[in-house]
């Protein structure tokens, strides 16, 4: 069934409007939602996953999701909100199924002495295993810190811009983001100070730091 707003052109709707289409049984409404706003949602699922496969089906997941279950959207957030919070779960469910254990392309390099070989061999698959300790580390978390800190420290969305999407205070942000840094850190520690064994009696801010690091980093890869 299609409403009298159906007549209108879906680019000139806002998001309620199309939310609202799509419940009615619209067929198209809901692949202008997506246009509009899958360029942000890869790039969470990009940049938390950090595997374009993975963040490719996050993606889908997430929408086939939204998708069959538009009608539980009661309009207390904003539409936009309401799509990265889903696809942002889908991210860290997918996080918490990741296998323990690396696998990783070898270079295929015959020309190349053995040592070289090795060595890039070995670059490879640290970098692969300092990703999935991070990603371990971060599924890790409680959902609610985790969601803010891969919006913050792995997105780069501003404590603002998280707030919106999680549908919370500002300052609700910024403390689960703190809790989950410092539970980062204690578990982080060891892949900065290699020398520490992992005992961590104290978090000074500036391990903090060094774990919010590590996060970006794998955030860029």
């Amino acid at each position: 069934m299609e409403s009298d707003a159906g007549s209108a052109s879906l680019t000139e709707l806002d998001d309620r409007a199309l939310m609202a289409l799509h419940v009615q049984g619209n067929s198209d409404a809901f692949g202008e939602l997506f246009r509009r706003h899958r360029d942000r949602l890869w790039s969470v699922a990009l940049r938390t996953l950090g595997d374009p496969e993975e963040a490719a089906d996050a993606v889908q997941d997430g929408l086939i999701s939204a998708y069959r279950n538009a009608a539980s959207y009661r309009g207390d957030a904003a539409v936009t909100t309401w799509l990265h919070r889903i696809v942002v779960n889908a991210c860290l469910d997918r996080v918490r199924r990741r296998t323990s254990r690396p696998t990783v392309a070898l270079p295929d390099d015959d020309l190349a002495p053995e040592a070289s070989r090795l060595t890039v061999r070995r670059d490879a698959m640290d970098e692969r295993e300092t990703a999935l300790e991070i990603n371990r580390a971060l599924a890790a978390l409680p959902s609610d810190q985790a969601a803010a800190v891969v919006l913050i420290d792995v997105e780069g969305w501003s404590v603002e811009e998280a707030a919106v999407i999680l549908d919370c205070p500002p300052g609700t942000v910024k403390s689960r983001c703190s809790r989950g840094r410092v539970k980062l850190a204690a578990t982080l520690g060891h892949l900065r100070n290699p020398e520490s064994n992992g005992d961590v009696p104290t978090l000074p801010d500036s391990q903090v730091s060094s774990a919010t690091s590590l996060v970006k980093e794998v955030g860029t890869r």
